[in-house]
């Protein structure tokens, strides 16, 4: 059965649109736990255009079930992490003038970094994701420098829109799974899945665990956190 883990990042979007206090994403976080959700996500940017290092904070003293924070692998960012200690940092790429992370790690040509930033994290207890494109070189290279899980980036399947262009999209993160599997790395996906495309997936058991954030949030408008996080839970639970 897999997880859902809920991404607030849009909750606080939201809240900086008008630069006041609410909608505040660690009282939906609250919400989005009690409906189901088995972690919580927050990405943490240099630029702090939508989480704060306030929330950050407050979601560690209140999270019950699993803090999940992504960040660029960046001294200023890990050391917040070695402050902090959520359960899982998850390394994003991360460039200032993109709407929202675009694509995965290139861990290849950076890999003695990650590799110490990995170190620094997991000898503090915190487990590591590396969030890359559903690439075999790149999963490879993940497990070498020290990722204990791999977040399989979703995207070009989500934008893919001919049927053609959809299934082979899938099948590289179905492949992907498959072997990050088989190297012992735990599993996850995430970006751009939805109420809808997310159902293929169900022929994917490596997945452990889902990341998703803008759908449910999208969705929380029409009907309320609860329900959007319960209907999304109850997809992914049978897989």
């Amino acid at each position: 059965m897999a997880l859902l883990s809920v991404n607030v990042d849009h909750i606080a979007t939201i809240r900086e649109a008008r630069g006041i206090d609410e909608p505040d994403p660690v009282l939906v976080a609250g919400m989005a736990e009690l409906a189901g959700a088995e972690g919580i996500i927050c990405h943490l940017r240099r630029d702090r255009r939508h989480v704060k290092d306030r929330d950050l904070s407050l979601l560690r003293k209140t999270v019950k079930t699993k803090l999940n924070l992504e960040m660029a692998p960046v001294k200023e960012l890990v050391d917040i992490a070695l402050t902090i200690k959520p359960d899982v940092v998850t390394l994003v790429p991360e460039r200032r003038e993109e709407l929202t992370t675009e694509g995965g790690l290139e861990v290849a040509g950076n890999k003695e970094e990650y590799k110490r930033v990995t170190g620094k994290l997991k000898e503090a207890g915190i487990s590591v994701s590396f969030f890359i494109d559903p690439n075999p070189d790149q999963i490879k290279e993940s497990l070498s420098a020290g990722a204990d899980i791999i977040e399989i980036n979703t995207r070009e399947y989500s934008e893919a829109r001919s049927e053609s262009d959809i299934s082979r999209q899938f099948e590289k993160v179905k492949e992907a799974a498959k072997l990050a599997s088989k190297l012992k790395l735990r599993v996850c996906a995430g970006h751009g899945l939805n109420y809808v495309n997310i159902k293929r997936f169900s022929s994917i058991p490596e997945i452990e665990e889902y990341s998703i954030g803008h759908s449910i949030i999208a969705r929380t408008v029409m009907v309320g956190i609860d329900q959007a996080v319960r209907e999304m839970v109850k997809l992914v639970s049978q897989f």
